[in-house]
């Protein structure tokens, strides 16, 4: 797919991501949406170049939502599988393929730290483990002198 081709179709999916989060979630999953697009986009070949838009936002909104537990009723915002998918306007086994796609080609885990919502990085275990002389350490426990320095490697999201 051509450069502009490619544009036009993230432009497509992000129109129909930022108007869900706008209606639906909050400004962390849109942009976050905005960003899981972009991503695919620049794999080679894209997983983006075939399929319908609106598939592929619901696989990205799909994937966000478990990364981030957005099916557990006890997170705010909260939403079911089921909910989502209607909302979107496609079938949940459209969102969970290409949701699953997703997660192959970006190597997502449950909690990723990547792809984790800023309000939650904090709580998120993931984000704070760090290797320290051969031991995995919770950087928050650390000195700080090791935490600073964890954080401009860019091991850590912040200096607790």
């Amino acid at each position: 797919m051509t450069t502009g081709k490619m544009q036009n179709r993230c432009d497509a999916i992000v129109k129909i991501t930022d108007e869900f989060c706008a209606a639906h979630l909050n400004e962390e999953y849109a942009a976050l949406s905005r960003r899981m697009t972009a991503a695919l986009s620049h794999k080679r070949p894209s997983p983006l170049e075939s399929g319908q838009a609106i598939s592929w936002a619901a696989g990205v909104l799909y994937a966000l939502a478990q990364v981030n537990f957005l099916f557990d009723p006890v997170q705010d915002p909260h939403m079911s599988a089921t909910e989502l998918c209607e909302l979107v306007g496609v079938s949940q086994s459209t969102a969970t393929s290409k949701s699953r796609q997703i997660w192959d080609r970006l190597d997502l885990v449950q909690l990723d730290p990547e792809w984790c919502l800023p309000s939650l990085l904090a709580d998120n275990p993931m984000a704070w483990m760090i290797l320290v002389d051969g031991l995995i350490e919770d950087a928050r426990s650390l000195p700080k002198e090791i935490q600073e320095e964890a954080f401009r490697l860019g091991l850590i999201p912040y200096v607790p």
